[in-house]
């Protein structure tokens, strides 16, 4: 759920890539967006980005070997396409005071559109929620959510996810050791 896809153990620090795993943010297209008229280079470009976009076009123009004139042509037509949505820096999360990760289910009370929309606007308010997902199967949701350790998740769990609106049921599992952990959407070649 939470997101780049490099195996490290888990204090090592996590590269800067061109974007999180997570939902899209609100400002971003709810439509898929198309990949017609994407080539290999915009494959490699998109690739490169997502390992460290804190390269410089001079330096990416090399790596996917362009002219650094075309490299920023077509870095910035890639952006206008809305297959780069932002550029961010990934923070360690122990090294900020979020080293433990939970996962959350939650099963709500009633399947009604206002019960959904309500839960929705609250969760998006929860401190250290990562991500929220409406998913299939057991649970109505899944949230990930970052706190300092066992001890700060109870108290969020005592004061915010107790209060939540329409919850019936809520699960948590805390994570032991991240396995594999990634922010590199997958490309077709």
């Amino acid at each position: 759920m939470c997101a780049s896809r490099t195996r490290k153990p888990p204090d090592a620090a996590p590269a800067p890539a061109a974007h999180p795993a997570a939902a899209p943010p609100a400002h971003a297209a709810s439509a898929a967006v198309p990949e017609a008229g994407i080539d290999r280079t915009d494959r490699a470009i998109l690739r490169t980005l997502q390992r460290d976009a804190s390269l410089s076009n001079v330096a990416l123009a090399a790596k996917v070997h362009l002219s650094p004139p075309a490299c920023l042509r077509r870095v910035e037509r890639l952006k206008r396409l809305g297959l780069i949505d932002r550029t961010v820096a990934l923070l360690h999360p122990r090294a900020v005071g979020a080293g433990m990760l939970v996962m959350i289910g939650v099963v709500l009370d009633r399947s009604t559109p206002e019960s959904f929309a309500a839960f929705e606007e609250a969760v998006a308010r929860i401190s250290g929620c990562m991500e929220c997902h409406l998913v299939t199967g057991e649970f109505d949701y899944f949230m990930l959510v970052r706190t300092r350790d066992s001890d700060s998740f109870n108290r969020l769990h005592a004061e915010q996810l107790l209060y939540l609106p329409g919850v019936r049921q809520v699960r948590s599992f805390m994570a032991l050791r991240n396995v594999v952990s990634t922010t590199e959407l997958p490309l077709a070649i």
